[in-house]
């Protein structure tokens, strides 16, 4: 049997991802498909704009077999910490053949030679990136540098400048470094790129371009045309969560917080020098994204900050993802839904995962201690901060003011495509 990995966040699920799925089971000849899918909230510091059950569903309706969240930690992480979790969690799980991603340029072999370069670190290497840094560039833009004067004769800033590259470069660097038998094929991505925002195209489109699309239009309408039939049927039954509507509650965790310049300092992946920058522009706070915004400077990325809100709206913490990178990343495999098909694997995997597959988060949440609670309660506090500003926003556009019932992250059935 053979058995492929994803990592996904599907924010929304569209025709592309469709693509991949289809080719994995056709051309790779995958007999099962597993999703590692980023829970509530994705690797550029913003919200899902629906639920992970809902993206979960839509994966499951449209080819994967089990689909497993990514913990909040490396979902939210830089690119690296983001590729060590997720591969970390596919390696655990004892049972998959290779990883499969997409990319710009649809290259493996220079990819993988990237990958060997950075997971080497090389002295010289390390000697071309410190200057770069040195110089005052982003620690994206200081890598690009040095690798390129490594490799002159390759078009290596065009592979470092897309965040798709960089990503597979980053898988497969994890892979090199836990020297995992799962091997990586990628496939070159059509249609626009990650950042681009053009909807109107007959290929497919990018997930940033309906996401903004879906903001401005409020329905689901505008992206009919770009997301399978089952996708679109979902989508048109949410209320979609955005950024902007996290401002309140981030001003009030940044308020309460603020009792210095290095206040921020302890949370993961601030340090003194962004929490400095965030405890300046705090009076002049109107909003998330446009407080990210006045907060950028040339070493500090917009992506960067608002990841780092993010991990200060959540409590995340420097000292606990410190822990979870010494104890080896990913503690357990929460699985969020699978399909008839996808039930014999799961018999495999718990047979010969390293880690705790969790399907019942209470029983879990009793069950384990140290760093996997730690990541565990970490997961559950972001949903219930998710699902918190679902419920307000709800009754913000429907104007009902009796309570909805919140859900209960603890107690939340599995997803089933039977």
């Amino acid at each position: 049997m053979k058995v492929t990995a994803v990592i996904a966040e599907y924010n929304p699920f569209h025709n592309g991802h469709l693509y991949q799925l289809r080719t994995i089971r056709t051309a790779e000849h995958a007999d099962w498909i597993v999703v590692v899918l980023s829970g509530d909230f994705m690797q550029r510091g913003i919200p899902a704009i629906v639920d992970k059950y809902q993206r979960c569903q839509m994966a499951l309706a449209n080819g994967a077999d089990l689909v497993f969240e990514l913990p909040v930690y490396f979902a939210l992480g830089s690119a690296e910490y983001f590729a060590q979790g997720a591969v970390s969690l596919i390696d655990k799980l004892g049972v998959v053949d290779s990883l499969h991603f997409g990319s710009e340029c649809g290259d493996l072999s220079l990819i993988s030679d990237c990958a060997r370069i950075i997971a080497g670190e090389s002295c010289q290497y390390q000697s071309l990136l410190n200057d770069f840094l040195k110089q005052g560039c982003s620690f994206p833009a200081a890598r690009a540098r040095a690798v390129a004067a490594l490799f002159p004769e390759k078009d290596t800033d065009t592979l470092l400048n897309a965040p798709n590259n960089i990503l597979g470069i980053e898988y497969v660097k994890a892979l090199l470094q836990r020297n995992s038998a799962i091997q990586p094929a990628t496939l070159a991505r059509k249609g626009e790129g990650y950042a681009s925002d053009v909807l109107d195209t007959d290929y497919f489109v990018s997930a940033n371009a309906l996401r903004s699309a879906l903001e401005h239009s409020a329905t689901a309408a505008a992206a009919s045309p770009h997301v399978p039939a089952n996708v679109y049927s979902l989508l048109s039954q949410q209320d979609f969560l955005f950024t902007e509507d996290f401002s309140e509650i981030l001003l009030y965790k940044l308020l309460r917080d603020a009792s210095g310049k290095d206040a921020f300092a302890p949370y993961y992946d601030i340090g003194k020098q962004l929490s400095h920058t965030l405890y300046r522009h705090l009076p002049a706070y109107l909003s998330f994204e446009d407080f990210a915004m006045q907060c950028k400077s040339k070493n500090l990325t917009y992506t960067r900050i608002c990841r780092g809100l993010m991990h200060i709206l959540l409590d995340m913490t420097q000292e606990n993802a410190d822990t979870l990178k010494h104890k080896d990343y990913t503690q357990y495999a929460r699985l969020l839904g699978f399909s008839e098909h996808g039930k014999h694997l799961l018999k495999a995997i718990k047979a010969n995962a390293s880690v705790p597959i969790i399907t019942k988060p209470a029983m879990a949440l009793k069950q384990l201690d140290g760093a996997a609670r730690m990541s565990l309660q970490a997961d559950l506090h972001a949903a219930d901060i998710y699902d918190s500003i679902s419920q307000q926003k709800r009754r913000r556009l429907t104007g009902q003011t009796s309570a909805i019932l919140r859900c209960n992250e603890l107690t939340r059935q599995l997803i089933t495509n039977f």
